[in-house]
Parts: C-alpha cells; sequence; structure tokens
C-alpha cells in the first residue's frame, strides 16, 4: 500500500520547530519539518548556492559504459570527509558561509552532527535520482541523513526493501527539510522519480556525518 502525503501537507507550518512530523517508517526512523526555513530565506539561499557552487556534471559506469549523471553535483565538507558514491570518490570542497549556516539550521532542528554535504542541481523534470540506500561504509552502521529542499517541489519516494506494499510519496517542498536515521537506510530505499510535468529548478542538500580519513 502506497502513502502519499498531499502536498497541502508540505504548506502547512511545522507544529513546532524543534520536533518535526514523525512518519510512519516500520524499520526505520524519518522526521520532516515542512518549514524548516521561511520562504523568502529558502529563495535567498538557493539563489546563494545556484551561482555560488563549484557545480559538476558527472558520469557513471552502467552495464559498462559511462552515461551522464541526470543532475549536476557537488560535495563539500570538513577536510578529510572525502566520500565515494556511483564508484566515483570525491574530495570535499571547503565550506562556504551559505553551506555553513544552512548546516547549523539543520543541526539545531535535528539535535545530530554533519561534518559534509552532497548537494544535487535537479534543472527539471528530467533530472531525477534512481531507487538507493545511502548506506555507504563511510556513512557508519545507521546513517543519518538530513535532506534540504529548495526550488521546486518534488516527488520523493521511500520503499521498503522486502515489504513491496510500504511505501510513502512526500513532496519536499521549498525550505523543507526531512531526516533518515536509525535502521532507515538498511530496510529502505528512496528515489526521486523523473517527470515530464514542468517544473524549475530544484536543490537539495543531504547532510551527513563521514568517517575522516
Amino acid at each position: 500500500m502506497t502513502t502519499e502525503i498531499p502536498a497541502s501537507f508540505a504548506a502547512q507550518p511545522a507544529p513546532g520547530a524543534a520536533a518535526g512530523i514523525a512518519l510512519d517508517l516500520p524499520d526505520g526512523a524519518a522526521r520532516y519539518w515542512p518549514a524548516a526555513f521561511e520562504a523568502t530565506e529558502a529563495t535567498r539561499l538557493m539563489a546563494d548556492l545556484r551561482h555560488g557552487i563549484d557545480w559538476r556534471d558527472e558520469e557513471i559506469l552502467l552495464f559498462g559504459r559511462r552515461v551522464a549523471v541526470p543532475r549536476r553535483v557537488a560535495w563539500y565538507g570538513d577536510p578529510g570527509a572525502s566520500y565515494t558514491y556511483s564508484g566515483t570518490p570525491h574530495l570535499p570542497e571547503p565550506w562556504t558561509p551559505a553551506l555553513t549556516c544552512t548546516r547549523e539550521r539543520v543541526q539545531e532542528l535535528t539535535g545530530a552532527r554533519f561534518n559534509a554535504v552532497l548537494l544535487n542541481l535537479y534543472r527539471d523534470g528530467r533530472d531525477g535520482m534512481g531507487w538507493h540506500a545511502d548506506d555507504e561504509p563511510e556513512l557508519g552502521p545507521n546513517p543519518v541523513i538530513a535532506s534540504v529542499s529548495l526550488g521546486a517541489t518534488r516527488r520523493f519516494c521511500l520503499r521498503h526493501r522486502r515489504r513491496r506494499d510500504l511505501r510513502i510519496d512526500l513532496p519536499l517542498a521549498h525550505g523543507s527539510l526531512l531526516l533518515m536515521s536509525g535502521a532507515t537506510q538498511h530496510h529502505w530505499v528512496h528515489a526521486l522519480p523523473k517527470t515530464t510535468a514542468p517544473v524549475g529548478e530544484r536543490i537539495n542538500l543531504t547532510f551527513r556525518w563521514v568517517a575522516l580519513r
């Protein structure tokens, strides 16, 4: 059974900035802040990141051939917070003032600590992210992932690995924050599907704690 959380849900103010809204996630834990960043603040932050981040186009090896990643990416963090995903190693760029302020807000709301952030720029509906889990070894046994969304609202999907009847579709709104923790990455996968609907740019920041090298 798919649980779809309507778009109107994302427009409602958080019922307590420190608490957020707990999602019903068997075998995992997730919490959602619909308005972690006020709208004008989120818009300013998106403009800063859009023009102030060293965005890169990447390729991955898929069935023996190199294919373009359907989004632009960047990796920032503390010295030594290197990270490998999709078979590609990434060395962190130093924190920018905007990223530092964003990390402080996220840490204040979630109570978690983060030393790196992966940024994804989705240019339109043709950009997306397939089903996966953030379960790389350098993220530790129970990764804590804090996801900030800016720009166009996109549908974020969570699906249980074994119980395919368990699925959540959540429209991630401009200025929202989603925290995934506990055993979520062991039991659930997530995706940002492509869409043929007209949709504008979206920037997503996923904060995480990486074992330093």
